[in-house]
């Protein structure tokens, strides 16, 4: 049973036979931020090492450029800082700027008022160097669920419209599986929604098919099934998402990292721009804002 903050939105998919544009999202971040390398990487230390995020997101938005694709990058706002010029290139380039946090810390480990500081101020420096309004936000590693729906409050508060911070699945790290799969009011008003990361149904069980690792690893075929299944069967925009890092098989790798954090992180990097422009060449994609929130604006 859902709980009951839980409000799906209260108005239809898109009509059957009309074209489907998906949403196409970039979670701004480098190799050595994410949450499987945290032990390996001090965030004292983060300024030292051999920083990739610009280079790569540089040549994520030449393949975007190559298939006329925009989309949005939720950035965080330790690269905002140290790459203005770069956040001033997403926009110019017409994509949808969108907050990440500052230094991808969980916030399922922050108070309410570290919370809102973090958002609060990722959020005033991507405007500052973006030159845009930013409207959504996405926590690090999904970590928004059940212990800490609270932050919904806050976000609306600090004038964020939408977050695409839970992904509706069993992960060791994340998940919220009981969620629902699409689009929905999370604090029981309509003036912030949550818009998940897509998963397919599979006998009532949600199945992880909206990118990340996962896209890595499993058959490109099940995803190219998973997009057509959700704009066909379900009548809704697919939820996609990737890094930088992730294509950049180059990229530093720190000695001793167990086994499961190698799968997750470095298999098959060398695959990925291929697997992405394969993607993009095959289905319609483009920002959040444009993709979701026109198309179902709420009912007042």
């Amino acid at each position: 049973m859902k709980p009951p903050s839980f409000i799906p939105k209260d108005i239809m998919p898109i009509q059957r036979g009309q074209p489907i544009v998906n949403a196409m999202t970039v979670d701004v971040e480098d190799y050595f931020q994410v949450q499987a390398l945290e032990s390996y990487y001090d965030r004292s230390t983060w300024d030292s090492c051999d920083i990739r995020v610009q280079e790569n997101t540089e040549r994520i938005l030449d393949l975007f450029a190559k298939h006329d694709t925009k989309a949005t990058f939720f950035t965080l706002g330790w690269v905002a800082e140290r790459f203005p010029a770069l956040m001033r290139k997403i926009t110019d380039q017409g994509h949808e700027l969108a907050s990440h946090g500052m230094v991808h810390q969980r916030a399922d480990r922050q108070s309410p008022d570290e919370f809102r500081n973090d958002i609060k101020r990722s959020k005033d420096l991507l405007e500052d160097t973006g030159g845009t309004a930013v409207k959504g936000f996405r926590a690090a590693t999904f970590s928004i669920g059940d212990t800490n729906l609270w932050t919904y409050d806050i976000l609306g508060e600090e004038g964020y419209t939408y977050s695409s911070s839970i992904n509706p699945v069993h992960h060791d790290h994340y998940g919220m599986p009981h969620a629902p799969r699409f689009p929905f009011y999370p604090t029981g008003q309509k003036s912030l929604e949550e818009i998940p990361i897509t998963t397919l149904d599979v006998f009532g069980h949600n199945i992880p098919c909206g990118g990340g690792g996962y896209f890595r690893l499993l058959p490109y075929m099940y995803f190219r099934y998973a997009v057509k299944s959700v704009n066909g069967k379900d009548g809704w925009p697919f939820m996609f998402y990737f890094h930088p890092w992730e294509i950049d098989p180059d990229q530093p790798r720190p000695e001793g990292v167990g086994f499961k954090s190698r799968l997750r992180h470095y298999t098959n990097l060398a695959r990925m721009e291929q697997r992405l422009d394969r993607l993009l060449r095959e289905f319609e994609w483009g920002r959040v804002d444009e993709t979701f929130l026109p198309q179902h604006d709420s009912i007042t």
